[in-house]
């Protein structure tokens, strides 16, 4: 019953993504680049766990600029198979699985994360993530052997009033939309 309801928030959600306009779009990134970089200091954080922005995502490429050019730690998720691992960020990008772009492999051991942001498609009663419904940022966090600050952005706050989580589902510590 919860799944056919998650998937039906789920798609709400995202048509209301799709519907944001590209002048609200712009306006509403800055906005979470501002606030994020406020986490950011605030937190002192090093090693930041970001992603690369699909077209209904908060485009937070120009803070992993910003970031990169402060001598901060970027990673992003490199896929593999259920789940992703954390690989700093480097040029070329390369279009993967599901339209999403990302580094070459790293074989290099990442740092312990000090912050996470994460983009979601909702949040449900409990504030726990929903995202696309492959389960990639649930996984990831549950195999850490701690729990990095985590800050879910999203451009428009989609947020059911209901529980459609289950209990692996992830919580932020700050969510930020436009």
């Amino acid at each position: 019953m919860i799944t056919n309801q998650k998937s039906s928030f789920r798609k709400l959600c995202l048509k209301r993504l799709k519907e944001v306009s590209l002048q609200s779009k712009y306006i509403k990134n800055k906005i979470v680049i501002d606030n994020l970089n406020k986490i950011i200091k605030e937190k002192k954080a090093n090693n930041i766990l970001l992603y690369i922005p699909l077209k209904l995502e908060v485009d937070v490429k120009p803070l992993i600029n910003s970031l990169r050019k402060a001598k901060k730690n970027v990673y992003v998720p490199f896929m593999q198979e259920d789940s992703f691992k954390a690989v700093k960020y480097r040029l070329p990008l390369k279009q993967k699985r599901f339209g999403i772009k990302e580094p070459e492999n790293s074989f290099l051991k990442t740092r312990k994360i000090d912050l996470a942001i994460v983009p979601i498609v909702g949040i449900d009663k409990l504030k726990k993530r929903i995202g696309f419904g492959k389960g990639m940022y649930d996984r990831f966090f549950y195999r850490l052997n701690y729990k990095p600050t985590t800050v879910f952005v999203q451009l428009v706050l989609c947020k059911s009033e209901e529980i459609l989580s289950d209990d692996y589902d992830i919580e932020a510590d700050y969510i930020i939309t436009g």
